[in-house]
Order: C-alpha cells, then structure tokens, then sequence
C-alpha cells in the first residue's frame, strides 16, 4: 500500500513541475512571436496578437485505477477565461465523451473506466476555448497527450509451455543445451516491471540457467546415456529484475541425452562364441540368410556400426551388409547353396563403429569379432532340366510318330528318384505332339503343316514320384518346309482382246505365287497347255523373272463368232520334287478403237473391268430386293388400322350384345342377297345358314327344288320361288312379325310401297306448290310440276 501511495505522490509532483515548466515556455514562445509580428509589420505599426496562455501539454494517468470515483487527469485552463463564465472548453479526440470527460466551466479533466496501458499506452486529444454565447473560439485548437503509466501487472510468459532439447552424452561442463526466453507485456522503459532475470527451479545440479540470457548449460561432466537418458528441467522467469514482489512464470524443458561412441561394440556370444545361423538351399542369390546384432554396454545398441566378414570358408559364398535402421548386420547369400556339395560354412564377422571418438580411446578398439556357423539344410527340390530351353526342328511332311527331339532331367537330391515327363496341355492344346513318359523323347502325333503354324512352343513337365516336385522347360519347335504346294496365278484370271488384234500382241502379263518358302527363293516356269499348243489361239512368253506374257498367235477376232477363250497355262515352281499347276485365264473379245481402248464388250466383262464380280453383284441385287421388302411391309402396316373394341372390359359381354341389323339387307348386306346366286343358281349351298335366322333345331329346314335353268331370263322365275318360300317360311326375319309379299301392291291396306308403278301416278299430283317454298325447290317443281308434254319427251 505504501508503494503506491510513494508512486502517487510522485507522479502528482512531476506533474506540477513539469506543467510550470511547459506554462513558462509557452509564455515565452508567445512573447518573442509577438514581438517578432511587430517588428514584421510594413506600415509602422505595431500589430498586436492575443497571448495563448495554455497551462498543459501533457497529463499522465496510472493504469488499472481501482478508486470509485471518477479519475482526475488534469485542469485546462486559458489566459482567456476572466472567471465570469463566459468561456466554455470543449475536448475532441481519443476517447473525448466517453473515456475522457471535461467540465465545460472549470476545463477539469476526468477518466471513467479503468485504463489498461498494454492494451493502449497514450491517447491524443485537442482541446479549445470557445465563448458560449456566440460559440466563437477563443484559442485556436491545441493538441495534448495523457500518457498511461505502467504498473506491474503483467508476469513472464515463456513461447513454449514445454521445450524439448538434445546434448551428447559424456559433454563437458558448460555446454550449452537449449535457450529459453520469456517476455514481459509491462512497460520496459518505466521501472523495472519488464525486467525479467531467469532461475532454475529443478534440474539441479546436472544443469544451470543464465539469469538474463535463459540459456540452459550442463553442469555435470561424465553424464552418461547408458545410466540415465531424460531429464525434466523446470526454469522460472521473474520480473522485477528478481525483486521481492516481482512476478514471476515457469516453463519445463525435456533434456534427452543423445547416443555417442563412447563404448566398443561387443557381440553377446562374445569372442569364442558361435552364432549360429541357418541358410536354406533354396534360398536365392542376394537372399537373406540370417541376422547379427552388436551391442553397446550390454543394453542398447550403438547407433552407427559397420559389418563386414573377415575370414572363414564362406567368403565366396556369402555376404553381409549392415541395416542402418536396426543397426543389425544382414548375411545375405552370394551364389546358390547346394546341400549335397557342402553342408556347412564356418565364418569370422567383425563389427566396428563408423565415427570414433578420439576422447574415448582410452577404452579400448572400438571393434568385435564373432565366428559364425552356417549349417545348410537340405531340401526337396525339383528336377533339374539339362537345359533351360530346347530348340527342335521337323520337316512338315514327317509321318507320324516320327522322333523330333528329347528332354532330360535328373533328380538333384541325394536320393535320386526317377522323373517321368509329361506334357503341359496347357501349351499344347491340339495334340500335335507327346512325349515319352521314360526317356523324354518328343514325337509327332499329327500331320504337320507349316503353311498353317511353323513354330510350336509348348512346355514339357518332369515330375518326381515320391515327392512330387514338378519342374518345366520351354520347347521350341520349328516346322521345315518342304515342296508339297503348287504355285498357281497370282492375281489374273481374266483379261480381254482387241477385234483388231494383230498376231504377236501381249495382250496381259501375268505372275505366280506359292506356298511353300524355300531357302534360294521362288523360280518358276510358265508354258502353254500341251494338249492346246497345236491349235491354240494364244501362246505364252516366259520372261525368266517368275512372270509370263500372254501373246495372240493371230490376227483379228469376231466377237459375234466366239466371245471369250480359255487360255490353260502350266505353273512349276524349282524346287524338289518340283510342284506344278495348269491354271486357266479367260481371254474375252472386245471392240475397240484405234488405240487398243476397249468399246464394246460382254456385260460381265465391262461390269468386272469396273471392278464388280459376279458376287458382288447378287450381294448388290440381295441387297436391293431385301430393302424393297422392307418398303413394302412398312406401308403395309402404316395402312393397317388398329380397330378398338365396342366395349373393353375384363369380362366376354358379347353374349350381352344385342344386334338391330335384322331390319332388311340393302346394298351393303352380302349374308342377306348375293346376286352371284341368281346368276349361278346351282352354285347354291342348302347348308348355309343365314347370320340372322333363328337356330334350325326349333324349325326344321324347307327343303327346295333345285333350280335348273342356267339362262339369265330366269331371273323372275328364280325371285317369284324366293317369294314363294319367304312367305311360306315362318324362321324369316323379323321373328315378332310376319313378312309376306302377297299384301303388297293392288288390294293391300299400304297399297303398293315400289316406285315401279309412280309413273301412272304422277299425274294425279300437282307439285306447282312447291314453287312456293322458296328458290331451293324450284327446280323440283319444274321437274315434278310440268306439263305431260315434257313429260312424254
């Protein structure tokens, strides 16, 4: 409590010195502006200026005030002001009206709120004298500062809560570890509140603290890894510069004591120790075959260490190398092991440490030797083939069963157990070949063609009995070839001659092809046809370059006599046995001009002279007939119409169906009259049945008299028998009435319904009545209404 009272009354005391101070400045600063103005004044006259008689420049305020009443800052106060209360003094700036008040009358400065100089360490405002009744100022605006003056209420905080840090073992005294720094948010310019000296709380006495760096040192010597690895250093930071009443912070930092070479490696077996390991004989070339590990003191390894192997009889069959994560040593095999050879290997291992340190000699050669015995176990292992692939040969006519080629392989175990071959199938799908299940011998099962394959690969297996151990090797067969295809034409079958052709002409060359392959390349010979030389139309030239020329061997063909001539040509190629073919090229006449061009031709000819064989012409006609169908059927269906059904329903209503067709058939009714009938009247069937009568099993059917008359005239003859049985026919329609023509005409109530008899009629109607309805029925009436004169005519 006394120390702030001291800092109060210290801070009120500077506050009043400092204001005279800056009160007798500003006093002078006026007075010499003053008089300088007067003495500038062109005219002779003294200018006069108002003094400004400012009493502040700067305030200072304490932060994190507690008091309940408000904090007084300071008094602004103007030479102006005569004490009668006319002058006003208004504040602006940082804070004005709301951290800061003034009292209008007086100028007393107050703070409201509790300040917080970390937060904001000085606020600027301007105060100004102005009159209250016309608001005119008094003084021009002047700028002042409060300035907020620390207390120490901020302690030490550290960047890290933890810290973690390494140092060799074994270091020497002083070495430094780590730094640590702590920062203080108090003012550092003001006092001592943001003086921070470090100390350490815990640690001791393996490690110390600089007080006014933070740097961590070791304190010991000898501190060894091996004994203890981690240690936890706790460091406290004090402001204050360590001052009773200071505060203060803490952090923890976590020391770990990183491996040196600071103890030879040594093996656990020790020197006359063997370590044994085992290297399986399938184990491949660079294959592990077994581990190593060198230890320190017994209970850690040593970091960096090297192996290498330094005598003994595996020298050449092993190695070693050194796994940089585990630091183990890894004997890896040089070339394949065989049990039968050598069942075992002695050798001498040394391990040594990459980076000594000169310091620690003393103990002694940071280096371990260790023998090493490797037993070789043995193990089933396959067959062995003699060779790693076969490469056979066969010519393409060998019979079958003819010998190729064998295979061998041996049992490599010491108990040697007979191998049987086989053929994978797998490879070998189409029984071309077999071998023998004893001896290995590859043979043929199947004609060979190499026209077809000439290379087979297939794979041969051989297999132990007890254990079955299977091993495979490729074979590689070649198909030779030999003479047994003939050549025949290359690409011409067909070609044409000129009517005007002269004896002599080549009228086509032609080529061969063939087959076969063999090894000097193909030579082959053209003639013509024996049995046509003697009188053949064409001869043809061999041109000694497997190509031949078709030559006329007279002048001018008639196309209208024979269109077209076959030319039988001999092919034989120069191989042995030799191979030949007669193959025929068709000569077709053809009209042509001058020049040779053709003119006139067969339509087969000028169609493939285009380009189109007579395939490809019924594919096109296929084709065309195929897309007119499909025409057709389109605009077949397209005109179908789907008709819909009277009633849709789940149920079958047809039996509640009612037909009213019943009333007579007119001109569309083909049931009810078919005037084919009166045409042909023996053409009539008694069992057919009209769709509109009642069923026969109630009325027993009429039988009638057939009607033999084949003459058109009895046609009447015909209807009057018509009449006659529907009158006498009590099923006719309609079944609640009875229709008979004998009522109809003179003596019948209705009198006669037909238009027959209207024409002896008409006179007796006037129809000139008609002319009254209107324009629409005039011409009824002239054509109803005339005399009998137009009439007649």
């Amino acid at each position: 409590m006394r120390t702030y009272l001291f800092l109060l009354l210290w801070a009120h005391l500077n506050h009043h010195v400092h204001t005279k101070a800056i009160f007798r400045r500003t006093t002078e600063d006026l007075l010499q502006r003053s008089a300088g103005a007067g003495m500038a004044s062109g005219d002779g006259a003294t200018l006069s200026r108002s003094k400004r008689g400012w009493m502040w420049n700067q305030f200072f305020l304490l932060e994190e005030y507690t008091g309940t009443d408000y904090q007084y800052v300071g008094k602004l106060h103007s030479d102006q002001d005569r004490g009668d209360g006319t002058v006003k003094y208004v504040l602006s700036g940082d804070g004005a009206g709301s951290l800061f008040l003034i009292d209008e009358n007086s100028g007393d400065i107050h703070a409201t709120k509790r300040l917080d100089r970390e937060e904001k360490a000085y606020y600027t405002l301007r105060a100004q004298a102005v009159n209250k009744k016309t608001g005119w100022p008094l003084e021009p605006e002047s700028e002042f500062i409060i300035k907020i003056h620390d207390i120490n209420d901020n302690e030490p905080k550290f960047s890290k809560e933890v810290y973690t840090a390494n140092v060799p073992e074994m270091s020497d005294v002083g070495t430094s570890v780590i730094q640590v720094t702590a920062t203080d948010a108090d003012d550092a310019t003001y006092g001592n509140s943001a003086k921070v000296v470090y100390s350490i709380l815990q640690g001791q006495p393996y490690f110390s603290v600089e007080s006014e760096t933070g740097i961590i040192r070791t304190a010991l010597s000898n501190m060894n890894r091996e004994s203890r690895e981690n240690y936890q250093v706790v460091i406290q930071a004090k402001d204050m510069a360590g001052q009773m009443g200071g505060l203060s912070g803490t952090t923890t930092v976590s020391i770990t004591l990183s491996d040196v070479n600071d103890n030879p490696p040594r093996f656990p077996q020790g020197k006359s120790g063997v370590h044994p390991s085992q290297a399986w004989r399938s184990t491949s070339v660079n294959g592990e075959g077994g581990h190593l590990l060198a230890w320190g003191s017994g209970t850690l390894p040593t970091t960096v260490m090297d192996y290498s192997i330094v005598g003994g009889d595996g020298i050449d069959a092993f190695d070693i190398v050194t796994d940089r994560d585990t630091q183990e040593g890894v004997i890896t095999v040089k070339k394949p092991l065989d049990y039968e050879k050598k069942m075992m290997y002695v050798l001498k291992v040394q391990v040594e440490n990459i980076h000594l340190e000169p310091r620690f000699l003393s103990k002694g050669p940071f280096k371990d030797t260790v023998t090493v015995k490797i037993v070789v176990e043995d193990v089933d292992e396959p067959p062995n083939f003699e060779r790693s692939s076969y490469v056979m040969e066969v010519k393409e006519d060998a019979p079958v069963g003819t010998i190729i080629g064998s295979v061998s392989a041996t049992d490599p175990d010491g108990t040697r157990s007979p191998v049987r071959y086989s053929v994978d199938r797998r490879t070998e799908m189409h029984w071309l070949f077999n071998v023998h299940a004893g001896n290995g011998s590859i043979f043929t099962l199947e004609p060979l063609d190499r026209e077809e394959h000439y290379w087979h690969n297939i794979s041969v297996m051989a297999t132990e009995f007890n254990p079955r151990q299977t091993s495979r090797v490729p074979v590689h067969i070649r198909v030779l070839d030999v003479n047994d295809n003939a050549p025949t034409f290359a690409d011409v079958y067909e070609t044409f001659v000129c009517e005007n052709a002269k004896d002599g002409q080549r009228i086509q060359t032609v080529s061969a092809t063939d087959a076969d392959e063999p090894v000097g390349g193909h030579k082959f010979f053209f003639t013509l046809a024996p049995e046509v030389s003697a009188k053949a139309n064409f001869s043809v030239r061999d041109n000694r370059d497997n190509t031949a020329g078709i030559l006329t061997r007279r002048s001018g063909f008639n196309r209208l006599q024979q269109s077209s001539y076959l030319v039988p040509v001999v092919i034989s190629d120069g191989d042995e046995p030799v191979q030949s073919s007669t193959n025929t090229l068709t000569v077709h006449v053809c009209a042509c001009d001058r020049d040779g061009n053709m003119k006139a031709c067969s339509t087969e000819v000028l169609l493939r002279s285009a380009g189109l064989s007579t395939g490809a012409l019924v594919a096109i006609l296929l084709c065309i007939i195929i897309l007119l169908m499909i025409v057709v059927l389109f605009a077949a269906l397209r005109r179908q119409k789907k008709k819909e059904p009277l009633i849709i329903s789940k149920e079958d209503v047809r039996d509640n169906v009612v037909s009213y067709n019943d009333e007579g058939g007119g001109e569309e009714d083909t049931q009810a009259f078919d005037i084919g009938t009166l045409r042909n009247p023996e053409a009539i069937e008694d069992s057919k049945q009209r769709r509109d009568i009642v069923p026969e099993q109630l009325y027993p059917p009429v039988r009638r008299a057939p009607v033999t008359s084949r003459d058109n005239a009895d046609v009447r003859d015909f209807i009057n028998q018509r009449l006659r049985d529907n009158d006498t026919d009590p099923t006719a329609p309609p079944y609640d009435s009875l229709a008979t023509y004998a009522y109809e005409g003179n003596g019948s109530v209705a009198e006669s319904l037909s238009s027959l008899g209207s024409a002896t009629t008409d006179g007796d109607h006037d129809y000139n009545y008609l002319s009254d309805w209107g324009p629409r029925f005039r011409k009824l009436a002239d054509m109803y209404g005339g005399d009998d004169s137009d009439r007649e005519s």
